[in-house]
């Protein structure tokens, strides 16, 4: 079992984006500390294996949401349906981000669609989810919201890193759109850390360096040789800070940004 500050047996957490890579991660921590977990994404087939997973391996209490975080009216829904199903949400984890068909477009040549449909996921899902569920918890003066940003909405990106790089069959880069809207959410933690710190509800955001998910080996090189670790992190290394951050070990902290990135941001 683990330790009283940890345990999160009393916890009811909202976590979107759950059937992504560190979603799915997120998940499997959250249950193993004894949360109960409404799993929210736009995927329903991943949502719905993922949550067949958890409940056969680990014997956890979930339930999954088909929504679009980035709609006002599925989410006012959403935030509906959890409470009426489940009870009071204490713990929101904003975890969706979107990559649009253009994502790896070059700056130039980026589409404003394209800008749009990420900035409505990145930003617009982040503060709808907590318009939704920030304000019940700060009536009831308890509560935890972990805004999930990258090292590069605090840093730029090394361009250099890209040079022959491939993921899913096409190259890649950090676009100018991801990195913005990192930063707005780290501005947004940092605004409603102070605008709810007085009801209880602490705003925290976890910023993770590069994740290994079957990049090209010339990617995973350059990338590991910025990093004073030596190597890109696993997607179950997020977990501990999420963890962390979820609990009552963290009860005197709010407005922070844990960066987990082996050290690269320290160069």
């Amino acid at each position: 079992m683990p330790k009283v500050e940890f345990d999160l047996s009393q916890e009811l957490v909202v976590l979107t984006g759950a059937a992504g890579i560190l979603g799915s991660q997120f998940a499997r921590a959250l249950v193993r500390y004894g949360a109960r977990v409404a799993l929210v994404d736009c995927d329903g087939l991943k949502l719905e294996a993922l949550a067949r997973m958890i409940t056969e391996e680990l014997s956890g209490e979930v339930r999954f949401y088909i929504a679009n975080v980035a709609s006002a009216e599925q989410m006012v829904a959403l935030g509906q349906q959890v409470e009426s199903e489940l009870g009071q949400v204490t713990v929101l984890v904003n975890n969706a981000a979107a990559k649009s068909p253009n994502f790896f477009a070059p700056f130039e040549d980026f589409p404003l669609e394209d800008w749009d449909q990420v900035m409505d996921v990145n930003v617009t899902g982040v503060m709808l989810g907590c318009q939704v569920f920030g304000p019940t918890m700060a009536q009831r003066g308890y509560g935890s919201i972990i805004n999930i940003l990258s090292i590069y909405g605090v840093v730029a990106p090394d361009q250099r890193i890209y040079e022959g790089s491939w993921y899913e069959g096409r190259a890649i880069n950090t676009p100018a759109v991801y990195s913005t809207s990192k930063a707005a959410v780290w501005g947004l933690t940092r605004y409603l850390a102070t605008y709810w710190g007085n009801h209880g509800v602490r705003v925290n955001a976890i910023s993770p360096g590069g994740v290994f998910s079957g990049q090209n080996d010339m990617f995973v090189r350059r990338y590991s040789a910025r990093v004073p670790m030596g190597r890109m992190a696993e997607p179950d290394e997020m977990s501990g800070a999420l963890i962390y951050l979820a609990s009552r070990a963290s009860s005197y902290v709010t407005g922070q940004n844990i960066i987990v990135d082996g050290g690269l941001t320290v160069w």
